[in-house]
């Protein structure tokens, strides 16, 4: 770890860190939501850019209109990683939202947290996301529920994709790949019980990080009402295993 990189990283994010919370707590009550969209997209690419991480997209994303991206889930990196390449709406674990600053943060963008521990949590988050959709958004779902070390993918809860499927909306499946000095790395992975912090020093202090995001077939949305969820859910996740298991 070179200590002089550590330290400019550092001063970098708390300066990142701040700017953001004056901005979420001054500027988006004021000015007009394309202009937050904007602002978002931006703090994601300074943010990247600060920690040293390089995202190459792949593929063809959605960029107008509605859209659901499905995606693994590796890293809390990952919501920026989408946010750079377009303004999204996340659906999270409730958990995020005690994060220090970064949960903060995250709320202010408009994040639609889930409680996996109440039985109508999906109805409340499901009616949330159509108010984003209606608004033409894309919105972010990491239906594995959980993270990987970026070398698997999980099975894919179909539940929240019935949101989508309702409102008439083309849903895209995402692969994230995280790398270091060109080989494929579990290095930057927030998994297990390694703390934020914890997982934030090592990345701060290391070299060569990189992000493959891969923008996967649509399944339109007139097809994924045809099949139903369960065969969206199975489809998009056969897709992103094949991209990211495969490719390893």
């Amino acid at each position: 770890m070179s200590v002089l990189r550590f330290a400019w990283r550092s001063v970098g994010l708390l300066f990142w860190l701040l700017g953001g919370l004056l901005s979420t707590l001054l500027l988006f009550p004021i000015i007009g939501f394309s202009r937050r969209l904007w602002m978002i997209q931006n703090w994601s690419k300074g943010l990247l850019a600060i920690c040293g991480v390089k995202v190459v997209v792949q593929g063809k994303p959605v960029l107008d209109g509605s859209v659901l991206w499905v995606s693994n889930h590796c890293s809390w990196l990952d919501i920026f990683v989408l946010d750079k390449v377009r303004a999204t709406c996340f659906v999270a674990k409730s958990e995020i939202r005690k994060w220090p600053v970064i949960g903060w943060l995250v709320s202010g963008a408009g994040t639609v947290y889930i409680d996996r521990t109440h039985r109508h949590a999906i109805k409340g988050v499901s009616e949330q996301m159509n108010q984003r959709f209606v608004r033409s958004e894309a919105v972010g779902l990491f239906p594995e529920g959980t993270t990987s070390a970026g070398d698997e993918v999980k099975p894919f809860h179909a539940s929240l994709f019935e949101a989508a499927i309702r409102v008439n909306v083309d849903i895209q499946p995402v692969a994230l790949r995280y790398y270091q000095h060109g080989e494929r790395s579990a290095r930057f992975a927030f998994t297990g019980d390694q703390s934020l912090m914890a997982n934030i020093w090592i990345l701060l202090g290391s070299r060569g990080a990189m992000v493959e995001c891969e923008f996967l077939t649509v399944l339109p949305a007139a097809y994924c009402a045809e099949v139903g969820r369960a065969v969206v859910a199975t489809e998009t996740w056969q897709q992103v295993h094949a991209a990211v298991v495969e490719k390893a």
